[in-house]
């Protein structure tokens, strides 16, 4: 089993704000491949759920997507009884967050390491160590009088809103390939794309 999580905050109140990245793209993943989303837990270990099937050339390869449904600060317990229902190694876990550090129109595989001030890797981290595999998603520094908590809890702006969807569709991209051909050749795609550019220059 591999264990695609995206990281964001529950709730109508969350939809369309920047720390829920990683809710998106998992949700553009369910999407493609026709899965549905299932309540799943109780308490501080509740998330949403779905199982996908990707088709490679060595085989279909099944992913659990999860969207946990604590806050961004406690997403460590979901993540971590996922991978205990489902015996799950660590190292078969791949974490989608958002990232303050990447201009909006980055993605950025990484391999262990530390959290980079992302609370919910934080979280994780602390709950499980640091051997899983990240793709952080942009979404840009605050602007001159926002504080990091403020910003990352503000909704993209409408003149973002076709970069954000080129950024989804990229990212979910890279998860795909990251099963189909492996991380080298993932990382290789990912790592040096600037979707900003792309748009400008449309």
């Amino acid at each position: 089993m591999n264990v695609v999580v995206g990281l964001g905050n529950p709730g109508p109140r969350f939809e369309g704000t920047r720390h829920n990245a990683g809710f998106l793209v998992v949700e553009e993943l369910a999407r493609r491949h026709g899965a549905r989303f299932r309540r799943e837990g109780r308490g501080d270990a509740a998330r949403e759920e779905a199982r996908a099937v990707l088709t490679t050339g060595e085989g279909p390869v099944e992913l659990l997507l999860v969207k946990p449904q604590s806050y961004m600060n406690l997403s460590g317990t979901p993540v971590q009884a996922v991978l205990t229902r489902t015996r799950t190694p660590l190292g078969d876990l791949l974490v989608v967050h958002d990232d303050v550090d990447l201009p909006l129109g980055r993605l950025r595989f990484k391999q262990g390491g530390g959290a980079g001030g992302q609370k919910g890797v934080k979280d994780v981290i602390a709950r499980l160590g640091p051997g899983f595999l990240r793709l952080k998603v942009g979404v840009s520094r605050p602007p001159p009088g926002w504080a990091t908590e403020g910003w990352v809890l503000s909704r993209f702006r409408p003149e973002e809103r076709e970069l954000l969807d080129r950024v989804v569709a990229a990212a979910a991209d890279a998860v795909e390939t990251l099963y189909r051909e492996g991380l080298e050749a993932a990382m290789n795609r990912t790592n040096g794309l600037d979707l900003a550019a792309s748009v400008t220059e449309g």
